[in-house]
């Protein structure tokens, strides 16, 4: 983490003895502050779950089966067909 970031904020947290002794630990390990360590395990974690609502996964099967479909499309159902006649008709008489 770089070490030329203004810290403007304070968090504050319970933390259970054991805990904080497996914590306290990983940050010695690594070299780095307590604080440092912490906030540094914080950021990568919320990337991270930021990254997973983002990120759509899907299974080979589910891959070729939306690959095909964009290649070959379905034909429009009926209401399909109306919506998009009235978005059509919507957007050329708005010009």
């Amino acid at each position: 983490m770089s070490t030329d970031i203004t810290r403007t904020e304070r968090v504050e947290a319970r933390i259970a003895p054991d805990v904080l002794a497996v914590v306290r630990r990983a940050a010695e390990i690594e070299g780095r502050s307590l604080s440092d360590f912490l906030v540094g395990a914080a950021q990568e974690a919320a990337r991270r779950t930021i990254e997973q609502t983002q990120i759509i996964r899907l299974s080979m099967e589910e891959q070729q089966r939306f690959a095909s479909l964009l290649l070959d499309p379905p034909a429009l159902s009926p209401a399909m067909a109306r919506a998009a006649k009235a978005h059509k008709k919507l957007i050329t008489s708005a010009r």
